[in-house]
């Protein structure tokens, strides 16, 4: 066990939770367009 702490540890930590949050962002924004141009086509040929 270390006794003192590492700054670093703490920033990758950061880095991981910023970056995995922006793509599951990035996913959900591109899977809500792709099912409203869905939508939309549907809508069009009608």
């Amino acid at each position: 066990m270390r006794e003192n702490l590492n700054q670093w540890d703490f920033v990758i930590a950061v880095y991981v939770i910023g970056i995995a949050g922006t793509l599951l962002m990035v996913g959900w924004a591109w899977q809500s367009m792709k099912r409203a141009e869905k939508r939309r086509d549907e809508v069009k040929r009608k």
